[in-house]
């Protein structure tokens, strides 16, 4: 029996690619350069550790928390 290959983490991609010049994170997922150049080899594993420190770093940094999809969806 073959066992069906475990789906990737989707991306926290929002199509709002602009990195802050002072945080070096990204305005729409709050990644870095360095993460969002990886993030197709990570496995699951690692882009879960990412995405658990996305609000938490872009509130450090100062940085407007981007809605989730489910919020620009009722927006519209």
């Amino acid at each position: 029996m073959t066992q069906e290959p475990t789906p990737k983490q989707a991306t926290p991609c929002i199509a709002v690619c602009f990195i802050d010049p002072k945080s070096k994170l990204c305005l729409g997922c709050g990644r870095t350069l360095p993460e969002i150049a990886r993030w197709h080899a990570m496995d699951n594993a690692e882009r879960l550790a990412v995405m658990a420190t996305l609000h938490q770093r872009m509130q450090d940094a100062g940085l407007p928390i981007p809605a989730t999809p489910k919020e620009r969806q009722a927006r519209s």
